[in-house]
């Protein structure tokens, strides 16, 4: 089973409502939400860290940036990002395919509260070319994530 497929079925087992769009592939957020048709500000950016306890899936606003100063309180001052390598080899996916389900890839993940600002969300579902968009409020009240101011 695929990534995208778990994704699906964890979905669909909880009766969320979405919409699945196929598209060009599409490596960064401004070309996802391009190809979406969809303000930048839903989607979900999903980047992978590595700190003194391992590797960390931090998820924020599309069009916001990662706060290593807020990140490294968290996770530790050596926080970094993962490399192609590393993110091949801990997920098994390119950038830009890492979707906000960092459980369904054995991975901790951390969600920065405004992902939840807007009602949609919108991301890479764990290909290039296949995306979600659905309700943040689903998200929220499927994945249960653990909420931690993460963006600038």
């Amino acid at each position: 089973m695929t990534l995208f497929d778990k994704i699906i079925a964890l979905l669909d087992s909880h009766d969320v409502d979405y919409v699945l769009k196929e598209h060009p592939p599409t490596p960064t957020s401004e070309d996802s939400a391009r190809e979406r048709g969809e303000p930048i500000k839903i989607g979900a950016k999903a980047l992978l860290v590595k700190g003194k306890e391992g590797f960390v899936l931090c998820v924020i606003p599309a069009d916001k940036r990662l706060d290593a100063k807020k990140v490294k309180r968290i996770i530790g001052k050596k926080m970094r990002f993962a490399s192609k390598e590393e993110l091949m080899s801990v997920t098994g996916l390119v950038p830009g395919a890492v979707p906000p389900f960092g459980e369904l890839m054995g991975v901790d993940m951390l969600v920065d509260p405004a992902l939840f600002d807007e009602e949609k969300m919108a991301f890479n579902a764990g290909s290039l070319v296949k995306s979600i968009i659905m309700k943040s409020s689903e998200y929220k009240r499927v994945v249960k994530p653990k909420e931690m101011p993460l963006s600038l």
